[in-house]
């Protein structure tokens, strides 16, 4: 699994298997700090083996950026370590982790060792966890999704962002305008990298930029959308609108960000054409009256 090394003791893995999702691991002289943990058994054991054969370092936490199986499942393989999250990730890895489990190991037998672990302290805006010389600052970004944090290493300025930053927004469990609320407040924090949840470490002189086109890729889908639906234009029409003609490249995930996309626009389709709907209904119920 590829394995890069972004500050002397921060290092983040990157899963081959499933849509290049991330896991950091931070080193302190009082132990080890993991963000997110990778969904396959497999990929998470060899950050269990490079901890154990490259340092003398205990697990001391696991943060979980969010609910999501590919940033949870393997939060088994650090029994001894706390697990920090907000608020609203524990409670929906209560009602969701182990139907999502049960319906995963349909698909893949390895997950039939899994077992959900859930987060033991958690927070609702910010929180602070100093550990050796690290200090990390973890923060509520939601959008992505509402329970989503971002973990700030200050002393590195390098923020895991979970899936508050990927190579193309996506919302379909979120909300568009938290997600650009997000978006401008991370921009805010003068960072040298930025860890994606998914794809590659972002670089100082990449940041600003990246984050301006997926600001700008929300308003654009957002933008199409009610433009489509006011014209009345079909959902299948609209999900032949190419990435690239809205901002962003079909080049990073291996291709995966289009698919991503094409479920933003149907997302947010739904969404508006029911809302739509409801208004509608309202205003003939208060004609009626």
């Amino acid at each position: 699994m590829p394995r890069e090394r972004v500050s002397e003791d921060i290092y983040v893995f990157t899963s081959e298997v499933y849509a290049q999702v991330t896991a950091g691991v931070i080193l302190t002289e009082e132990g080890a700090v993991i963000v997110d943990t990778l969904p396959f058994p497999s990929e998470t054991a060899e950050i269990v083996d490079f901890i154990e054969e490259h340092t003398m370092r205990n697990v001391r936490f696991v943060i979980n950026t969010h609910s999501h199986a590919d940033h949870i499942f393997g939060n088994y393989q650090f029994p001894q370590a706390d697990i920090i999250a907000h608020r609203l990730c524990r409670k929906a890895m209560i009602l969701h982790a182990e139907k999502g489990l049960i319906a995963a190991r349909e698909q893949n037998p390895e997950l039939n060792e899994v077992v959900i672990r859930l987060p033991n302290i958690v927070f609702d805006s910010e929180a602070t966890l100093r550990l050796g010389s690290k200090t990390i600052q973890l923060m509520h970004m939601p959008g992505h999704t509402s329970d989503s944090i971002v973990a700030l290493v200050k002393e590195e300025r390098i923020l895991f962002s979970g899936d508050a930053m990927m190579p193309v927004p996506y919302v379909v469990w979120g909300d568009e305008e938290q997600m650009i609320q997000s978006l401008k407040a991370i921009r805010k924090m003068s960072l040298e990298h930025i860890v994606q949840g998914h794809g590659e470490v972002l670089l100082r002189g990449e940041i600003n930029e990246t984050i301006d086109s997926s600001i700008q890729y929300l308003a654009t889908i957002k933008e199409c959308v009610l433009k489509a639906i006011e014209e009345g234009t079909p959902l299948q029409k609209l999900l032949s609108l190419d990435i690239e003609a809205c901002g962003k490249s079909r080049i990073p995930l291996n291709g995966l960000v289009q698919q991503l996309h094409q479920g933003n626009l149907r997302w947010l389709y739904n969404r508006f054409v029911g809302a739509e709907a409801v208004t509608s209904q309202r205003e003939s119920e208060s004609a009626g009256e």
